[in-house]
């Protein structure tokens, strides 16, 4: 029986190089400041008329962080960009790229990401402050607490998700990246490219 070479059946072409003058300084897409609801709003809005047209996607960010839920739609509507456009797209953090910023990062294959020289990355587990009272019959407080470890339990299991996507095609295994993320990470942009997180530094 005749086989394909399993080199055939899963060589993927790495994306073109990025025209660095649009990486730089003429993106289609900008995410600057906090990922909030209307942050994510206009990234949409400006998400939908890139794929109006016929240009690649670049996007720049600059973010101190924000919502997770936010960060993890944005991630989402990019990957269905490039899966379903027949596009490429390319993303640069221009200075911060703090913790819900890395998810939307994470979103772009190793190889489509970039960083200018000053950028830094804070990367780090969500964080949970909350008081639990328990106050009532026992299985009444039962359900209580097994419904808040499957808050934590799905909570983890999506912060995995988009650490795996980080470090695919890295240098880094996600337990490191998880070892790291317990307390708050921050990656300069020379140490991100050592570590094999992003493509290039571009300046």
């Amino acid at each position: 029986m005749d086989l394909l070479p399993q080199s055939a059946e899963h060589t993927v072409s790495p994306p073109p190089a990025p025209d660095l003058h649009r990486l730089l300084f003429d993106p289609n897409l900008r995410i600057h400041g906090l990922i909030d609801d209307t942050v994510v709003t206009k990234a949409l809005d400006d998400l939908k008329a890139v794929r109006s047209g016929e240009d690649d996607l670049y996007v720049e960010i600059d973010t101190p962080g924000g919502d997770a839920d936010g960060a993890r739609r944005l991630a989402l509507e990019f990957k269905l960009f490039l899966k379903h456009s027949g596009r490429s797209g390319y993303i640069i953090g221009k200075n911060t790229v703090y913790s819900a910023g890395v998810t939307v990062l994470a979103a772009f294959p190793k190889a489509c990401r970039f960083l200018c020289p000053q950028a830094v990355l804070l990367i780090h587990e969500r964080r949970l402050e909350k008081d639990l009272v328990l106050n009532g019959p026992i299985r009444s407080c039962l359900q209580i607490v097994r419904e808040q470890l499957a808050l934590l339990e799905t909570a983890e299991r999506l912060e995995n998700e988009g650490f795996a996507d980080l470090v695919q095609g890295s240098r880094t295994s996600l337990e490191e990246l998880r070892d790291h993320a317990l307390t708050n990470c921050y990656l300069m942009a020379a140490r991100a490219l050592e570590l094999g997180l992003v493509e290039d530094i571009a300046d």
